[in-house]
């Protein structure tokens, strides 16, 4: 419902609404093929603004600051496939709008969730590994070019859940996230608060706030 417009807390569907949004879970969820891959690498050389990892240097604005002092990176993608957007476009072409634009929605909500479960599957493996492990970031999102896109793509075995980018960094299919995080003893974890909050890994040694919900079923 956020993918809709809705502000948890002030805004509030109306049965049609929801009625709406179940057809449209229970469609996505028989188009949804959830699939990630995370190939992680040691660093190599790091300054305030690039971390370089497998060849390939990053120019990502104040990564030193911060992550601080981080020794591995994990590069990956996420996608849940393209049947869902290829639903959408047949409803659309049908003028089925309202469906169309709400299965959308649930498309983006599971690519969303998926990301967030693979970061938190990274969380858990480096509290095995007695190390930290930092929030993920993507090209576009804050101050990092999405034109580096092409550049974390070099690192990450994107063909191996199908995903590939064209010329616009433009990910295909539409639903997939790329994703960056990195891992060290002394890595900075600390302003990033809200991924602890919905992190379902138990005893975590560098938990910061009580977890408010799993993003697992």
């Amino acid at each position: 419902m956020r993918f809709q417009g809705y502000k948890r807390g002030i805004d509030v569907p109306t049965p049609d609404v929801l009625a709406l949004f179940d057809e449209a879970l229970a469609l996505g969820r028989t188009l949804i093929a959830p699939r990630a891959a995370v190939r992680w690498l040691d660093v190599t050389d790091r300054s305030c603004d690039a971390l370089t990892a497998g060849g390939v240097t990053l120019t990502i604005p104040a990564i030193d600051r911060l992550w601080g002092d981080v020794q591995r990176l994990a590069a990956g993608v996420c996608t849940i496939g393209d049947a869902l957007e290829r639903r959408v476009a047949e409803l659309w072409d049908a003028r089925e709008l309202p469906l169309a634009v709400m299965l959308d929605s649930v498309g983006s909500g599971a690519v969303e969730s998926l990301a967030e479960y693979v970061n938190d599957a990274l969380c858990q493996e480096g509290v095995r590994r007695g190390v930290r492990v930092t929030n993920r970031i993507s090209p576009g999102y804050g101050t990092w070019d999405v034109a580096e896109q092409s550049r974390l793509f070099r690192l990450c075995p994107a063909d191996a859940v199908g995903v590939s980018l064209n010329d616009a960094c433009f990910m295909l299919p539409a639903k997939s996230i790329s994703l960056l995080v990195g891992a060290g003893p002394a890595a900075r974890v600390d302003h990033y608060f809200s991924q602890c909050a919905r992190c379902w890994m138990p005893d975590c040694a560098y938990r910061r706030v009580p977890a408010r919900r799993t993003v697992r079923r």
